[in-house]
């Protein structure tokens, strides 16, 4: 693989050659591509913050990032950040990584997708998520020069309809588990992609929650309550001595 990008050094030891032909064999071009762009904004941000970092763990926790994502996964209802953090552990698991280091990419891959959180972890975690975040959406792009950015999709090509195949990858690995979506932007892919996609509300949620529903509870809706109507009306009076022959 080429590493001729300044500023970027991809780790090339016998761990890192076997991800890179795992994921090669796994994911689309698309998504093969994305986590190598992914790992060299992550790098690039790192060196530019002067953030201490693992280059092999980054490297594992870019390059797994999105796995989740393929055909493999189509029967799981987790969520995709989680088949990948998990993918990413059974294989360094494998390779006899340390349990520390092991967690420290778990947390990058299962994190990735979820804002105000990774920042304030070990470097590994944040970066991960600056640099999909720059991928997908260019979010820092103006703090990468022309040089960077033309170095990187010069080494690893950005197709030309990116923005739209990146939004089908998603919608193709969540649209089975709709619900796994809840609580990050993901549902927003299935709100663009499935016009009767309905999200779940947290307010209904909490409003129709079992600690509001009792008898006489006023939420529209409620199951639970219901519930004690139809067994209200329909449960046979026990004898007792209101209302004994």
């Amino acid at each position: 693989m080429r590493t001729d990008i300044p500023g970027i050094r991809i780790p090339d030891s016998q761990l890192a050659r076997e991800m890179t032909q795992f994921i090669r064999d796994t994911e689309s071009d698309l998504l093969f591509h994305h986590s190598l762009r992914v790992y060299c904004w992550s790098a690039l941000t790192g060196n530019r913050s002067g953030l201490k970092f693992d280059t092999e763990l980054l490297y594992a926790a870019c390059m797994f990032h999105d796995i989740g994502l393929t055909p493999r996964y189509e029967a799981s209802q987790l969520r995709f950040e989680v088949d990948g953090a998990n993918a990413a552990r059974d294989f360094l698991q494998g390779h006899g990584i340390g349990e520390r280091d092991i967690e420290t990419v778990w947390n990058a891959v299962a994190l990735h997708t979820t804002p105000g959180i990774p920042q304030f972890m070990r470097a590994e975690v944040a970066l991960v998520q600056a640099g999909a975040g720059m991928d997908v959406a260019g979010r820092g792009y103006d703090q990468f020069t022309d040089a960077q950015r033309e170095a990187v999709v010069a080494v690893f090509p950005r197709e030309a309809d990116f923005a739209h195949g990146i939004i089908d990858a998603f919608h193709q690995g969540m649209k089975h588990r709709p619900d796994s979506t809840f609580g990050t932007f993901n549902d927003d892919v299935l709100a663009f992609k499935e016009p009767g996609f309905k999200r779940i509300d947290m307010c209904t949620i909490i409003l129709a929650s079992q600690w509001n529903c009792r008898v006489g509870c006023d939420v529209a809706g409620c199951a639970r309550h219901a519930h004690h109507a139809h067994h209200a009306h329909s449960t046979p009076a026990v004898p007792g001595p209101e209302n004994a022959p």
